[in-house]
């Protein structure tokens, strides 16, 4: 949507650099979700630099020695650091978080303040399943409540508004991955379950969408001679060409789910009434085809309609 959105209103009408620049978004994800991972590392890792601070102490105090390295071994955080698609991915997307250092001492600073890392420090069970807690605690109720961390995140994607909920995605399916004592059985998130397939999708639906973009903004013509063209959100065009080019080119996606989608992306994207407007004319141009006979959908769970 927002690659059309760009396409739309640049001069530059070459589909081949909008559709690498569409992939490029979709990589910049799973380089988010390794960046978060890594981070993770780098807090845990820091715990050696703190403890040594904190030996440089004349007269330590009873936290002091309380506060052990124990999170530099979290069976978690050992697991990824022995995980090669996880380094090759630091390596690949160049992870470091050297740019900003305050960046993992503040999160290790918040974190040792908290009650929940202090009964961590105290508990025995060293299983995965027990030491995925304290970092879960430091994903969810640190790193994802930093302002500091939001900044950086928006600098570097310019997605990561909507992009931050398929990273908690991940992150969570990544807890769920690794919950073996053998580092070699716990793998990371994927993107998607089936890339082929997905990329073959993305790919589709942008290139049919622009295909057919004067047919598809006929059928929307007809349906909205009642407003002037300057007031149709060009947002809202986009979402109904697309919407049309699914209802039209790919039989295995349910109209209702098609429209649902669409109605669902204008209420983030659009105009406060987009979605009303949308579901009305999605419908009429969905009644209109079906009685031509242009509606046809079959697979697993669908009759051609």
């Amino acid at each position: 949507m927002q690659t059309l959105y760009a396409y739309s209103l640049s001069e530059d009408k070459h589909i081949k650099d909008f559709e690498k620049a569409l992939f490029k978004s979709v990589e910049e994800v799973n380089e988010m979700y390794i960046w978060t991972l890594n981070l993770l590392d780098e807090v845990a890792e820091y715990v050696v630099i703190d403890a040594e601070s904190r030996a440089a102490k004349y007269l330590p105090t009873e936290k002091d020695r309380m506060l052990t390295t124990k999170l530099n071994s979290n069976t978690f955080i050992e697991s990824l650091r022995q995980n090669r698609d996880y380094l090759e991915l630091v390596k690949k997307y160049k992870v470091s978080w050297d740019f900003d250092p305050e960046i993992v001492r503040s999160v290790f600073a918040k974190l040792k303040d908290s009650d929940t890392y202090l009964e961590y420090l105290q508990q025995e069970d060293r299983s995965i399943a027990a030491e995925k807690d304290i970092i879960k605690y430091i994903f969810k109720k640190i790193i994802l409540k930093s302002v500091d961390i939001e900044q950086v995140f928006e600098e570097k994607f310019i997605n990561w508004p909507v992009d931050k909920e398929v990273l908690k995605a991940m992150v969570a399916k990544t807890f769920k991955n690794f919950s073996s004592e053998n580092p070699t059985h716990n793998k990371l998130a994927d993107l998607t379950p089936n890339w082929d397939e997905d990329s073959e999708f993305i790919s589709n639906l942008f290139k049919t969408t622009i295909r057919y973009a004067d047919e598809y903004h006929k059928m929307i013509a007809e349906k909205t001679k009642n407003w002037e063209a300057d007031r149709i959100a060009l947002m809202d065009t986009i979402l109904m060409r697309m919407a049309i080019s699914e209802m039209l080119n790919f039989p295995s996606i349910p109209v209702k789910v098609t429209i649902n989608e669409y109605i669902e992306l204008s209420k983030t994207f659009s105009t406060l009434k987009s979605n009303t407007f949308i579901n009305g004319i999605l419908d009429k141009i969905l009644a209109d085809l079906t009685k031509q006979g242009r509606i046809h959908k079959s697979g697993r769970g669908l009759k051609d309609e």
